[in-house]
């Protein structure tokens, strides 16, 4: 363990606005049987933060204080039973809490190694969109080469990684985004088709495509029903999100006569093991892909760990394309 027996964690008491964040000095506990200690270099910001902050989105129980679900950095210590990782590996992690930190605790499985082709501090905006979209697009929603894929809120951190994971495995991807500066961002990341949404009709957009095999949506609302008109027979469509509401009326003819899936899932609480074997997968199928200059992270803003309301403050205006990271 590092001589520094404290670290800098974001706690958000009560819930609320930015203005709840607050940066505490917390002791290190002691590493258990299987868990790293990472010297960040970088922390990632997600939509899930925004939610915990406003106290709808409790950690599972045993995580760590704090918000944060991702990080780059050192590797600084290792406790027993550690088989794959050694001092100053360059690692970038997946955790359940703490990751707004100077020092950030993670069972080893959820740990994958800092991708070479790109920065480190970068890395840091890779793992939570990296597990979502492989664990929901590609297992939950078998996207296959040559179907079609749709995600709403193409530019946001999940949205980017989707569209370059889905083109890199050989799809026809189509997306949505709120203006054209950053449909143009979808259509540079390899987007055969982006729709600002506030300009067209998304669903006659895709319908004049010819509908899509599997579509990814954090919307909900109206959006769950449009999805089902768009989609191909046996057609998956994937919740992970709800900007727009959890509860709708849904016309369930159609699920019925295209023989449609309609599924969800949320990745934080899912165990350790779990989380290891998609780790695995990735570093198999996607990790290559970013070698080879098909996969990156796009990142929006860095702002410092001291100055973390700011960077909620951004993530509250929805001004983001791509990941907000925090600097320790």
């Amino acid at each position: 363990m590092p001589d520094r027996v404290t670290h800098r964690i974001v706690t958000a008491q009560p819930p609320g606005g930015p203005e709840v964040l607050t940066v505490e000095n917390e002791k290190l506990r002691p590493l258990k049987s299987g868990e790293v200690l990472i010297r960040t270099v970088a922390c990632g910001i997600n939509r899930p933060d925004q939610i915990e902050r406003l106290g709808f989105y409790p950690a599972p129980p045993g995580s760590p204080k704090g918000l944060g679900l991702e990080c780059s950095g050192h590797i600084e210590a290792i406790g027993s039973g550690v088989e794959f990782w050694r001092e100053g590996d360059a690692v970038c992690a997946l955790v359940s809490g703490g990751g707004y930190s100077d020092y950030v605790i993670a069972p080893q499985g959820s740990v994958l190694a800092a991708p070479q082709s790109i920065e480190l501090e970068d890395a840091a905006g890779l793992p939570e969109t990296a597990f979502t979209v492989w664990a929901n697009v590609f297992e939950a929603g078998g996207l296959l080469q040559g179907e079609t894929f749709l995600v709403h809120g193409g530019a946001s951190g999940i949205g980017t990684t989707a569209i370059q994971m889905a083109k890199a495995a050989g799809a026809t991807v189509i997306a949505t985004a709120g203006s054209e500066e950053r449909c143009e961002l979808c259509r540079s990341l390899g987007a055969d088709l982006a729709i600002n949404y506030k300009l067209d009709d998304f669903e006659q957009r895709v319908r004049e495509a010819g509908g899509a095999d599997v579509v990814l949506d954090m919307v909900g609302g109206e959006y769950v029903q449009k999805n089902i008109n768009v989609m191909r027979e046996r057609g998956r469509m994937v919740s992970i999100a709800f900007l727009s509401g959890s509860r709708v009326e849904v016309d369930l003819m159609l699920v019925m006569l295209k023989k449609l899936t309609l599924t969800g899932s949320t990745l934080r609480a899912r165990p350790d093991a779990e989380k290891a074997r998609l780790a695995r997968r990735i570093r198999d199928v996607v990790w290559p892909w970013i070698e080879t200059g098909k996969l990156r992270p796009i990142i929006d803003s860095r702002f410092d760990l001291d100055d973390v309301r700011s960077a909620h403050e951004r993530l509250d205006q929805g001004a983001q394309a791509g990941k907000i990271l925090l600097i320790p």
